[in-house]
């Protein structure tokens, strides 16, 4: 069978033309001006964005804003069960080496790594088999438990002046802002992260904070480092624009979720977020008032804990009391 045009047309195929070329670009093009509609947003899905390009959830949720990361480090404000679900350290340092249970064994121990003190051992052993030596083993006993009784004495001595000074910072006294009374005393060992602690003029600061406001205009502060890289000089440190004016009765209300970084040992710097009224705000290490540090030049300061115990950067910067032995 012949078409129109006279060309041989094949049994079963679709006779109808195609279109012309313009016609397919023009439905092309329409395809593209109309793509499918999306579905819109849920209220927990929208965010806007500020001026300053900070991204602010609409939930107003605090809660919701923090991202799920599985080894993030949260502090809820004001909410220490939290802080115990999460097995946060307490604040009760320790540095000493020993107790009453592992003095003597773990002592002798590291006496005996000294090979002048594991020699003389040897050579007890020896002398008390008859048949190997004629001398008396009291010979080498008396001096080698003279050695290690002095040893013994001088290592102790020194462990109890850290047992001591221990005590003396742990039961120091805090000033505890908590949501039922105004201002409550406690003792260091006995400070929690997430409390919100009130700082005098010349006090030492109990744990690692995030400072939320001081006595000074825009937040400012001053804090002395001597114990922490040695500077006598003051530095300066700001709370955030947005809760530097907080009362303290609004501080005993606070809710604020610190997303942060987790403990490390780096003095200058640090990362972390602050989730409040649906509100998104940085954090950085001007921010932060560190363990060891003094408040000077400001009668008072607030901040929340963030580190405690152990986990301080002062402490995360204090290595283990270690036995010492000579090189000869």
């Amino acid at each position: 069978m012949d078409g129109e045009d006279g060309a041989p047309v094949t049994a079963g195929a679709d006779p109808t033309p195609d279109p012309p070329l313009t016609e397919q670009l023009q439905d092309v093009s329409s395809s593209v001006e109309s793509p499918e509609e999306t579905e819109p947003l849920t209220q927990e899905e929208a965010v806007k964005v500020e001026s300053d390009g900070r991204q602010v959830s609409d939930s107003g949720n605090d809660a919701d804003d923090v991202g799920d990361m599985e080894n993030a480090w949260l502090v809820r404000a004001n909410n220490i069960e939290f802080s115990n679900e999460q097995r946060y350290a307490t604040n009760i340092i320790s540095t000493a080496k020993y107790n009453i249970v592992t003095f003597l064994p773990r002592n002798l121990f590291e006496q005996f790594l000294r090979i002048a003190n594991a020699y003389f051992l040897c050579l007890l052993i020896l002398q008390l088999i008859p048949q190997i030596t004629s001398l008396s083993p009291a010979s080498t006993a008396v001096p080698l438990i003279l050695v290690l009784g002095t040893s013994a004495i001088k290592d102790g001595y020194d462990d109890y002046k850290r047992h001591k000074s221990d005590n003396g910072i742990n039961n120091r006294i805090a000033v505890v802002v908590t949501p039922d009374s105004a201002h409550t005393e406690k003792k260091w060992r006995d400070v929690r992260v997430g409390s919100i602690l009130r700082l005098s003029k010349n006090d030492f600061i109990a744990a690692d904070l995030m400072l939320l406001s001081t006595s000074e205009p825009n937040g400012l502060c001053y804090v002395e480092t001597a114990e922490l890289d040695g500077e006598t000089n003051l530095k300066v440190r700001q709370a955030l624009e947005e809760v530097h004016n907080l009362s303290e009765d609004e501080l005993r209300c606070f809710k604020g979720i610190v997303q942060s970084e987790r403990p490390n040992n780096v003095l200058d710097k640090y990362e972390g977020t602050l989730h409040w009224q649906g509100n998104t705000f940085s954090l950085d290490n001007s921010n932060m008032l560190l363990r060891g540090c003094r408040l000077r030049n400001t009668q008072w300061a607030y901040g929340v804990v963030i580190f405690a115990g152990h986990e301080p950067k002062l402490m995360q910067n204090s290595g283990k009391a270690r036995f010492k032995r000579t090189n000869l």
